[in-house]
């Protein structure tokens, strides 16, 4: 009784989600609407009891446990970071059926980000188009409210540099974020990628990128044994899209060499090609990284290479224009073994996790796959 309530409730608002409240949400300004859909998914799913209910409805299990970098998922999709910066509705968000929640980007400092508007929808790409610029809260305070209000899922933490932080001190100042989130997080993502913090990038050049993971990797270890913990935490590298092979293969080794746990590919990307929204319109966004379904292809390329070059031995985290589960696979056979999405989320809805997963388990039964690991990189050519 209580479940076929679940289900004719859940149904009747997944209609009009699509009907009535994504073309309302979407006449707001888009930082307004992202604002308020988090308020209300806190509030609406504050309550235990509630969460409950609608996690009945929503989790699915259909791979078993899938075992990535020494942590258990219940399912291989994740809502990226960006969603939840503060991680302030994690909770509510366990409910709707991820396997993982990543909140974040969290920076030592709180900072405001750059001015609004700073968000920008692209209805006709099913894209963003952002330059948040890492607003935050702080990493000390994010790890409060993770304390306070915990999801019920895989949670990981993605840092990156404060602002005002100089370049040559990023090492320091992502030491002290890794302090904070340490012992709230399940792994802990290193953005070194996103486009609308100045300099960032360049910490992915291969001296810079292997000395930041060092001292990383360091720190790890150091606070495992502060925490009494049996080994140190996953640490997961996050990438950009608009780098060249060369520069992915020099990643790959750093990751390798300084015993990364694995990579994010991709983050959002600064190029414009292949649009279907007019060039003024576009323009008129401004700078920023563009996610969404026309960064779709370009992710599914770098998961590729990352798997190619690595020999599998690196898991990925394919992020990038998932929207359909035949998106999720296109990845999962390029190499990734766990999918992030956000766009995604913000375009079909909360149903979307439960869907992706229902569909994925559909086509790996069609494939003939037996599991969701071999089907993993079966696409890869080999070198």
């Amino acid at each position: 009784m209580i479940d076929d309530k679940i289900n004719s409730c859940s149904g009747h608002y997944l209609s009009l989600y699509d009907s009535i409240i994504r073309p309302i949400l979407f006449r707001l300004p888009a930082e307004t609407a992202h604002e308020f859909a988090l308020r209300s998914l806190s509030i609406t799913l504050g309550n235990k009891s509630v969460r409950n209910l609608v996690a009945r409805r929503f989790q699915r299990e259909p791979f078993g446990k899938l075992h990535r970098f020494g942590i258990e998922f219940r399912n291989p999709i994740g809502l990226a970071a960006g969603f939840d910066k503060n991680g302030t509705a994690a909770q509510a968000l366990s409910a709707l059926g991820f396997g993982f929640i990543e909140v974040g980007t969290v920076t030592a400092e709180p900072q405001p980000g750059n001015p609004r508007p700073r968000i920008f929808r692209l209805p006709r790409d099913r894209a963003l188009i952002n330059r948040l610029g890492f607003n935050n809260c702080g990493a000390q305070k994010l790890a409060e409210h993770i304390r306070r209000r915990r999801p019920d899922c895989v949670l990981g933490v993605n840092i990156g540099k404060s602002r005002r932080v100089p370049i040559s001190d990023a090492v320091d100042d992502y030491l002290k974020s890794l302090d904070a989130i340490y012992d709230v997080a399940d792994y802990i993502a290193i953005n070194v990628s996103s486009p609308n913090t100045p300099d960032l990038r360049d910490l992915q050049r291969p001296e810079m990128l292997v000395d930041l993971l060092e001292r990383l990797q360091q720190r790890n270890r150091s606070l495992a044994e502060t925490y009494s913990l049996s080994h140190p935490k996953p640490l997961l590298l996050k990438i950009a899209p608009d780098l060249t092979e060369a520069e992915i293969a020099s990643i790959v080794d750093a990751a390798l060499q300084t015993g990364v746990a694995g990579i994010i590919a991709t983050n959002t990307t600064i190029e414009r090609d292949g649009l279907q929204t007019a060039r003024p319109p576009v323009e008129a966004c401004g700078e920023g990284g563009l996610s969404g379904a026309p960064l779709r292809h370009r992710s599914n390329e770098v998961i590729s290479f990352i798997h190619r070059a690595a020999g599998g031995a690196l898991p990925i985290i394919g992020v990038g224009g998932v929207f359909p589960a035949a998106d999720e696979w296109d990845k999962i056979c390029s190499g990734a073994s766990l999918i992030q999405l956000y766009t995604g989320f913000i375009y079909e809805g909360p149903s979307v996790a439960r869907r992706i997963n229902e569909g994925l388990s559909r086509i790996l039964q069609r494939e003939g796959f037996p599991s969701l690991d071999e089907a993993v990189g079966c696409r890869v050519v080999k070198p």
